[in-house]
């Protein structure tokens, strides 16, 4: 029997994780959320992790314009929390699935970006997330499995796809940046993927190392609103595109998060599907995007 444990467990994320986990009779599975382990206590780590084959982290900062005010806070769950993991890990040999994100790019490529591109985030929470990369790539060098995503959405938290919807309720008209890419990718199909990958491991199929999951195609924030508006019965025309600097924000946002994915093949796994593809998906099941209050 394979025992797993998931950080950040009562994040959107982290609960679609346990609901992927939850249908397998071969896993016994420990879930902590943010309340119950601090990843920034070493003690608390080590006792959390001892007994556990997988670790998967879904914890985090998340509040990227947080951080750009608290970038010491923000390092400390995003990097010296991975690190506690990390070690424990190691001392355990548990492999760890971290996940990380695209805004360890600095955002100015015209092609999507390897897993073995340079790093040169443009704010403190990419550069926050970087500290916890790096630390995974060099306490696991042979167990240690970085998962970089991008412009998640779900059921269970705030979210872009959440906020759309939401709003629609409150305006005739949404004015949508169109001038930043990326792709859309849906907290279950990664969640998924993040339990193929730790198959993998475990398997002795899938190196140690950094991975893009990420959904595959590209569109900006203009083109995911007006599909979420598509699939929830909405008129897209009610979407107006417009330029990020109507919107300025504290921390800047890279302009281009389009990843590469080439990676998933020498763990014998495909990429994640087109994004287009998992939007449609996500709103055909059970449990479909939705407003959310605080989104």
């Amino acid at each position: 029997m394979t025992r797993v444990l998931v950080t950040g467990a009562g994040g959107m994320l982290g609960q679609d994780l346990l609901a992927v986990l939850g249908s397998r009779s071969d896993l016994t599975v420990s879930a902590a959320t943010r309340a119950e382990l601090d990843v920034t206590d070493a003690g608390a780590v080590r006792a959390a992790v001892a007994g556990h084959d997988v670790v998967f982290n879904t914890a985090a900062w998340t509040d990227v314009d947080g951080a750009e005010r608290a970038e010491a806070a923000a390092t400390a769950v995003n990097g010296d929390g991975v690190a506690h993991l990390a070690r424990a890990c190691a001392d355990t040999g548990a492999r760890l699935v971290h996940v990380s994100t695209d805004y360890v790019f600095p955002g100015n490529a015209d092609a999507p970006y390897a897993e073995d591109a340079p790093t040169d985030p443009i704010n403190a929470y990419g550069r926050s997330k970087l500290a916890g990369e790096r630390v995974v790539v060099r306490f696991l060098p042979e167990t240690g499995y970085v998962v970089r995503t991008a412009w998640l959405y779900g059921t269970h938290g705030p979210n872009f796809v959440a906020t759309m919807l939401r709003l629609a309720g409150q305006r005739e008209h949404l004015d949508v940046v169109d001038d930043q890419q990326g792709q859309p990718t849906w907290s279950y199909a990664l969640a998924t993927r993040l339990v193929a990958l730790a198959d993998a491991a475990l398997a002795g199929r899938a190196p140690a190392g950094i991975y893009h999951g990420t959904c595959s195609g590209r569109t900006t924030w203009y083109g995911l609103a007006r599909a979420t508006f598509a699939l929830a019965g909405l008129d897209p025309q009610r979407i107006r595109p417009t330029t990020s600097d109507r919107y300025p924000r504290p921390a800047p946002r890279p302009a281009y998060s389009v990843l590469g994915h080439d990676r998933w093949a020498v763990a014998g796994l495909p990429p994640l599907p087109d994004w287009h593809d998992t939007l449609s998906d996500a709103f055909a099941s059970p449990t479909p995007p939705a407003p959310w209050k605080d989104a």
